[in-house]
Order: structure tokens, then sequence, then C-alpha cells
């Protein structure tokens, strides 16, 4: 028998926006470097960035279990908030991911981004919802929030609708949302249709229900609610005393699909380049969402134009596509070979085997790249 959920001193709130998966700096004996480190989380905080710590651009499946955990410790210890994270814990080893799970949840953390074990291929969806199911029943704590984690180009192994409407249906409160990189509009679309728009309208249906009903039938609790089928997971997340807003949250692997993301119901993107480019990926989520940081004042008058967000999608295509030449070794040495450039430290270049850096013509070719598209590298906003 696991243990049962625990309730936890709070719960931790819904996290939305820009992330990036870290890009983790490294010393001469490529030892993780954690004054680097801490410092790129918080410019990236600076930029209203989140943190999605330990992803596939963090190399973070070429650091140990102990790495990981000891930087999320430092992080925190930093001052760095934990509702502005959501830490990669999926290893092939489930008892390693209940052990980095568990860890960010009793920091605090906004959520966790979770690999399938990606070892073995071919496994089935029983296999696969097993494992998932473990995790949650190991950890056994409320404030869990897991985010899915689909990027079949790189582990092989996917998350498919099956799989999400089953661990829903176990699970309505740990199962969060997911992040789909599998660069495939369609697919993205389909998860979003499936669980994000379904499921607003299932909320809407049991809300104009609920104040339909008289306040004795009301006492008599949900079983007089009739569901149509196969739209039970979402109305238990719904009427969940631990989530009560009962969303299942999309993010995009790419930049490159936000705006389509945004107009969809998405939550956001967790982007590789958000390491570079943060505040002009998050220009783009605040004008898709229709929010104004400064609105204009009632007494001045001021009109604010309706924002170019198509303009502020191909600006940003145009940089993405810069650090997905394929000249370079990878786009996580492009990377961090720009952040090495913009901030004259050379250190920051460095990567893990099996990972290469760009040669010195690389990074020239790199360097003039993003001069001729006009990049801009953004400092840390004044205090």
């Amino acid at each position: 028998m696991h243990s049962s959920l625990s309730s936890g001193k709070k719960m931790t709130e819904r996290i939305r926006g820009v992330l990036a998966p870290v890009v983790t700096p490294f010393k001469d004996d490529l030892s993780p470097d954690r004054e680097r480190f801490i410092a790129h989380c918080k410019w990236l905080l600076s930029q209203n960035c989140g943190l999605a710590v330990f992803g596939t651009n963090s190399e973070a499946n070429s650091l140990s279990m102990e790495e990981r955990a000891t930087l999320l410790d430092e992080l925190v210890a930093a001052g760095v908030d934990p509702l502005r994270m959501m830490p990669g814990t999926g290893c092939c080893s489930l008892m390693e991911t209940v052990k980095l799970t568990t860890q960010a949840v009793e920091h605090g953390c906004a959520g966790v981004l979770m690999l399938p074990p990606f070892y073995y291929k071919d496994v089935s969806e029983e296999g696969l919802y097993r494992y998932f199911s473990e995790v949650v029943q190991r950890v056994g704590d409320v404030r869990l929030k897991i985010y899915l984690y689909h990027i079949p180009p790189v582990a092989v192994v996917g998350i498919t609708r099956g799989l999400v409407e089953r661990l829903l249906a176990a699970y309505p409160n740990a199962i969060a949302g997911m992040k789909d990189s599998s660069g495939d509009w369609n697919n993205t679309r389909m998860f979003l249709d499936a669980f994000v728009r379904a499921g607003q309208a299932v909320r809407d249906r049991y809300e104009t229900i609920s104040k339909s009903q008289t306040p004795s039938s009301k006492s008599q609790g949900r079983s007089k609610i009739q569901h149509p089928k196969g739209e039970r997971a979402l109305d238990v997340r719904r009427s969940s005393d631990a989530d009560a807003d009962g969303s299942f949250d999309v993010f995009v692997g790419s930049e490159s699909f936000l705006l389509a993301n945004m107009r969809n119901g998405g939550a956001g993107t967790i982007s590789a380049t958000a390491n570079i480019n943060p505040a002009a990926i998050y220009e783009l989520y605040i004008a898709a969402t229709g929010e104004v940081e400064d609105p204009p004042s009632s007494v001045s008058g001021r009109i604010t134009a309706r924002p170019d967000l198509e303009g502020l999608q191909s600006r940003l295509n145009v940089v993405r596509a810069v650090f997905s030449n394929r000249e370079f070794p990878s786009m996580i040495a492009a990377l961090k070979q720009a952040i090495a450039i913009y901030t004259d430290d050379p250190a920051w270049a460095k990567v893990r085997p099996p990972l290469v850096e760009l040669t010195s013509e690389q990074a020239k070719t790199l360097t003039a790249e993003l001069s001729v598209i006009g990049f801009r590298w953004r400092k840390i906003k004044e205090k």
C-alpha cells in the first residue's frame, strides 16, 4: 500500500506564461557552476521569464540526480521564488523521479515537468500509466502538479491522448498540464481541443446546471448532476477542493507556436530560446492574452494601439531560426555561445559530453547572424 495524499502546508499556484529550460553552466572540471546558474536564473526572472530548470536544454540527462537536487536547493537558498519554477524531474528510474519530485513539492515549486521513462521503447500505454501513477502515489502530496513532457524527437516515448485521459480520470488534481515539444502544431491543437476547450465547455455547463439547482438539490451533492459521456475527468477537476479551476494547461515547446497556442486556450511556452530572448517572447505572450502592464490613463485619454501580434511572432521566428541552424552541433551549444558572447564570459560556452561546443568559425557565424537580424541582449532591469 502506498501512503495516502497528505494535505501539505499550502497549495502551489498555477504557473503560466514564458518559461526557459534554463541552460546549465559548467566549470572547467565539468561540474555545475552554481554562481553562474543562479545569476542566469535571476536575470531570466527579471525578464518576466519562469524557470523550467533541468529541462532538455539544461542538459538535465547529463546531470546526476544529486547534482539536480543540489542546484535546486541552492536556487531556493539564494532567494529564488519556487512559485516561478517548474523543475524537470522525470528520469528513467522511478525512484529517482519520486525523490526529485518530492523535493520540488517540498520546496513549494509551482509544478514539475516530467518526462516519461524513455530508455525502453515501444512500451505500452498501460506501462506508462503505471509509472506516472506510482509517482503520484509515492509522492503522496496534494500540492503535486505534474506537467507531462511530450518530446518524441528526443525521448521517442511519447504522451498520448489516451494516457492523459486515464491519468486525469485517476488523478485530476495532480495532472496539471503538459508541454508539447513534438514540433507538430496539429498534435498540440489535438490536446488543446481534447482537454482545454472541452474542459472549459464542461465547466461552463457545470456552472449553468449548478445555478439552476434548488438549494435542496444542491445540498444533496453532485449525484444530481448528469454529465455528458466522456467528460467525467475534467468535471471532477472542476469540483475539486484542491484545484477548483479544473484547468489542464498546455505549453508549446517553441515560441514559434506561441501565438497559435494562446489563441486556442494555451498557457504559454517553455522554450529554449527564452534563455536569450525572454523579454521579446513575453511581450507576445502579454499581447496575445490581451493584458496591458501599463494601461492608458483615463485622465490623459491616451490610446494604446492594438499590438501587431503577427509581427511580434514573425520577429521571434527570425531569432529562433538562427539558433536552429543545422550547421551548429546543437541548439544548446549555440545558446550557450550566445550567452558567452553577450555577457563577455567565455566560460558559458562549455557543454558536457557527449555534446560539443561551437567551433571558433561557428561562433563567428552565430555572431554575424545575430548582428544581421539586429538582435539585442536585454540587460537586467534596474530596481
